[in-house]
């Protein structure tokens, strides 16, 4: 079975869009594994929750996720992102309200963990280092584990032997060839990347091979611009997209 990796959308509309057309390219898929942060900063939450709902897919909650709800204290956002959060609650109407709300904080599939920050902190916690990574593999049970949040392609890997721990890229020039290690897999940002590459990020994962394939994808950066700006969102937030951080 085929399976597309997707995290961090961020209410960003035609990125998604531009990610779905790709995979539609690569062939067939089975279900989407969405990693949470569906909305936020950008000009399209309602928009972005319909169409990922037109697929079959499971979600786990994001902090934004979450925030645009006011589930958590916007406090802990900075104030960029929090105003963003509070304008996309305005946007949401009560089947998009309740599809956030109930979306779970982690899932199994497989022999996979999907969580959006950790698994330890699947709301909050940042995976950046393989220090952080090495005690999040305490708190998943699976061989694997995906994670988003950070809009980073990375790969953590603990070895088998000595439960050393190793960061490496996640690339679309190699494919990731899962074997007897664990490992904890962030695909990157759909909607908002920060690896300095502005392209939307995702990945294939193909179960039959044993093999994820990451992908990068152009998309119409003005068109989200513009839409933002429109909308009065901050233009810090507008201007990161041009540059992928």
């Amino acid at each position: 079975m085929r399976y597309a990796i997707i995290s961090d959308i961020h209410s960003n509309l035609a990125a998604f869009q531009a990610v779905l057309h790709d995979i539609n390219g690569t062939g067939s898929i089975d279900r989407i594994w969405c990693l949470g942060d569906i909305v936020g900063y950008g000009p399209d939450p309602k928009e972005c929750i319909e169409l990922l709902r037109q697929y079959e897919h499971v979600c786990v909650a994001g902090n934004h996720d979450w925030g645009a709800l006011e589930k958590i204290d916007l406090n802990d956002f900075n104030p960029e992102a929090a105003a963003a959060c509070r304008w996309t609650g305005q946007q949401l109407g009560p089947d998009e309200i309740d599809y956030l709300a109930n979306l779970p904080l982690t899932l199994q599939e497989g022999d996979f963990t999907l969580a959006h920050g950790s698994p330890r902190e699947p709301i909050w916690e940042y995976l950046l280092s393989t220090y952080s990574a090495r005690i999040s593999f305490d708190y998943f049970q699976t061989k694997y584990c995906l994670v988003g949040h950070s809009h980073v392609p990375a790969v953590f890997e603990q070895l088998a032997d000595s439960e050393d721990c190793f960061l490496a890229e996640l690339s679309p020039d190699a494919p990731l060839i899962l074997g007897e290690n664990r490992q904890i897999i962030n695909p990157g940002g759909v909607g908002q990347p920060r690896d300095g590459d502005p392209r939307a990020a995702y990945a294939i994962y193909d179960s039959e091979h044993g093999v994820i394939q990451h992908h990068r994808v152009p998309y119409d950066i003005d068109a989200t611009q513009q839409k933002m700006a429109e909308y009065g969102l901050p233009s810090r937030l507008i201007t990161r997209l041009s540059y992928g951080w």
